[in-house]
């Protein structure tokens, strides 16, 4: 019967889950480096505007009329509207469309502080593989993380046993007679 060679299997399961899982990880490396740096970059989410401090003031109507009044936000209802986000102690209400644009209104005055296109959550659902399709995230990425961790335990058998074997051959000389 042949005996089972572990280093052999561990370099075979390195070398194809590598690359089995190349371009996922890839398209996770790179978004994720983009979502890391999106509070630097205005280009990937609009910073956000200081508004009149105090208590919200202001209506949902008055908010959705604000927004509805800027073109590109392409707002007619409020079906086109993906979320709000009230941060008081900035003074703003972040209305973000379902087109990705962000409005930013005063919480107290009703006015429009900023418009721009908002690119982080884009970014968010390249990052998790929904971008692609709904199935993407269980049966395209969840598979390569799942690979990755694989790959990073046998890379650190891979690092460690050179070394282990080495201070055991030290130990050795060093018992010896």
């Amino acid at each position: 019967m042949a005996k089972f060679n572990w280093p052999r299997w561990n370099r075979k399961i390195h070398y194809w889950g590598a690359i089995l899982c190349a371009v996922p990880v890839l398209v996770v490396i790179v978004s994720g480096i983009l979502l890391l740096l999106k509070k630097q970059s205005a280009w990937i989410q609009p910073p956000t505007s200081q508004g009149t401090a105090g208590a919200p003031l202001v209506e949902f109507d008055a908010v959705y009329q604000a927004v509805a009044a800027v073109p590109q936000a392409g707002v007619n209802s409020w079906n086109d509207i993906e979320r709000l986000d009230v941060r008081p102690d900035k003074g703003v209400i972040k209305v973000v469309t379902k087109n990705r644009w962000e409005i930013q209104v005063d919480h107290r005055t009703g006015a429009v502080l900023q418009t721009a296109y908002r690119r982080s959550d884009l970014i968010e659902t390249i990052h998790d593989g929904s971008f692609f399709h709904e199935k993407a995230k269980l049966w395209v990425f969840l598979p390569s993380a799942l690979v990755l961790l694989v790959l990073w335990v046998t890379g650190i058998y891979l690092f460690a046993k050179p070394l282990l074997v080495r201070r055991a051959r030290r130990a050795a000389l060093r018992n010896s007679p």
